[in-house]
């Protein structure tokens, strides 16, 4: 092994004044750069391998990042993403400054978990989206897994989501093929759907792999009755003015999606096809859009949990239903979850880790972020009491769990997901479902800073703890506007600071969002 390490690590030095930073999903970074960090990688999730003995995964991807970026998320058994307790480790082991220093820092892990280097059962799964640099970085993550003598696969092109179903599925000892991802998912779908029904979706790719998946997945949605229509599958610039991250955030029809009508049903997926938000167009003189996004997939689904849940026997009828938000959830969806809908809503820091984890306290564990990443989570218990029911509400209660890529956010499985639940609560037209509550307006805005880490936060970011004068300065700001809020936060992959801000009007949002932006300057310069 220290031979294998030494010599590997030595091929792929870390570039000088490159300091790589585990954040809320992965590394990510220029692909040029990202060499030794996806081989030291390699060696991590072939240590967690072999600590658990069981099958981890690599998948090399930088998401809703323009096309010369990329990076690598890492996926646990579960088919969750790395554990919070080993991200120091991977920062450690991907700063390390020589193959010397890589091998102590391994040695000393090999040690502290008591990892025997036994291979057992274990290997890892490694997969990428399509950007130019995917299959030589992937290369590189199985040159790291080889280094620690245990076997990997290499899978080829897949969505992020794809890759952890497919570990998830491993160690359960269920077929993880793509044919079976499509199969179980389209065929639950009809179950949810039932015979007749009939839906055509228009569906922005963001000319990445999500395109690639989708052309698969339509052969098998045509059979239970849903047309998709694709969009930007390739022969355009990743995420470049399409895509889920350009839809959300600029509110625009692409331009290639132009021949849409007013009518029809729009979706946008990102490049890693791990988010999704809806949209339809607002008139057929400009490309503005009206957006449904994570926030309103939330409303909606929560609705018909809630329905679902209702129609059980007792006791089952009173199982918990929560929704997770983070900061950025538009005060507007919260107030209709709790009042509206009657669901349970807890707030986290940023980041797909803590809002996953926290809907794990949950029966039914909702949450999406407003940039259309989530997921639905089910207790196991919940889920076998189920299947000792023989009522329509169980049956259908579980076909939308197989529907659900719990393992992570799924964009694909998402579209599934909405479908079911605008068909089950005739939910006839995307304007419909937008009228279910009235956003707040809000605004997003950044600050580019030399060191985010020099700002600290609390009560689930949306306070700065740190420097305490800043939010003295962001409070006093806020009282001026009544029924307003923001918050300031580092970022989590660049050394930017993030300003929401929200309030009764559009005049009011522009006003507190430059003044706290102002602020944030005049403090940290």
């Amino acid at each position: 092994m220290d031979a294998k390490i030494l010599e590997a690590a030595s091929k792929r030095p870390k570039p000088e004044s490159f300091f790589p930073s585990y954040g809320t999903a992965g590394f990510r970074a220029k692909a040029d750069l990202l060499s030794s960090t996806v081989f030291r990688c390699g060696i991590l999730m072939a240590l967690r391998a072999l600590k658990t003995n069981k099958t981890t995964g690599i998948c090399i991807t930088a998401s809703h990042n323009p096309a010369p970026d990329n990076g690598v998320k890492l996926v646990e058994p579960t088919g969750e993403m790395l554990l919070q307790e080993y991200e120091s480790l991977a920062d450690e082991m991907a700063r390390a400054e020589s193959p010397e220093k890589l091998l102590k820092i391994v040695k000393g892990a090999i040690e502290s978990e008591n990892i025997s280097c036994d291979q057992g059962n274990c290997e890892v799964l490694i997969a990428f989206d399509t950007r130019p640099s995917g299959e030589s970085l992937a290369t590189d993550a199985a040159s790291g897994v080889e280094c620690l003598g245990i076997s990997y696969k290499l899978l080829d092109r897949l969505t992020t989501p794809q890759l952890h179903w497919a570990v998830m599925r491993t160690n359960r000892g269920m077929d993880p093929s793509e044919e079976a991802y499509y199969a179980l998912l389209s065929n639950s779908f009809g179950v949810l759907v039932g015979k007749g029904f009939e839906k055509q979706l228009h569906i922005d790719c963001a000319n990445g792999v999500g395109a690639l998946k989708l052309e698969k997945m339509a052969v098998f949605l045509e059979k239970v009755g849903l047309r998709v229509i694709l969009h930007n599958t390739g022969d355009g610039v990743l995420n470049h003015e399409c895509g889920s991250d350009y839809i959300q955030k600029e509110k625009m029809l692409p331009s290639s999606m132009m021949g849409m009508q007013i009518n029809d049903f729009g979706c946008a997926v990102d490049g890693d096809a791990d988010r999704l938000v809806y949209f339809y167009r607002k008139s057929s003189e400009s490309n503005d859009i009206v957006l449904l996004d994570g926030d309103k997939i939330a409303a909606l689904v929560a609705g018909l949990f809630k329905d679902l849940v209702g129609s059980l026997p007792e006791p089952l009828c009173t199982s918990s239903i929560g929704v997770v938000q983070t900061a950025y959830a538009n005060g507007n969806s919260t107030k209709y979850l709790e009042e509206n809908v009657g669901c349970q809503v807890t707030i986290t820091p940023t980041g797909v880790k803590h809002l996953h984890k926290a809907a794990h306290n949950f029966d039914i564990g909702i949450y999406f972020e407003a940039n259309g990443h989530g997921t639905v989570l089910f207790k196991n218990t919940f889920l076998s009491a189920l299947e000792q029911e023989k009522g329509e509400a169980a049956k259908e209660l579980l076909a939308v769990s197989s529907v659900i890529n719990e393992a992570v956010g799924d964009a694909i499985s998402d579209i599934l997901l909405v479908e079911a639940a605008l068909n089950k609560r005739r939910i006839r037209s995307l304007s419909e479902w937008a009228a279910l509550y009235h956003d707040l307006p809000s605004k997003q805005l950044k600050v580019q800073i030399k060191d985010r880490s020099v700002i600290k936060t609390e009560d689930a970011e949306r306070r700065v703890a740190h420097p305490k004068e800043l939010q003295q300065a962001i409070d006093d700001a806020v009282a001026k506007y009544p029924g307003a809020r923001t918050f300031v936060r580092p970022s989590g992959t660049e050394d930017v600071v993030r300003i929401y801000t929200e309030a009764r009007n559009a005049s009011d949002v522009d006003e507190l969002a430059n003044m706290v932006k102002n602020i944030v300057i005049q403090t940290l310069s």
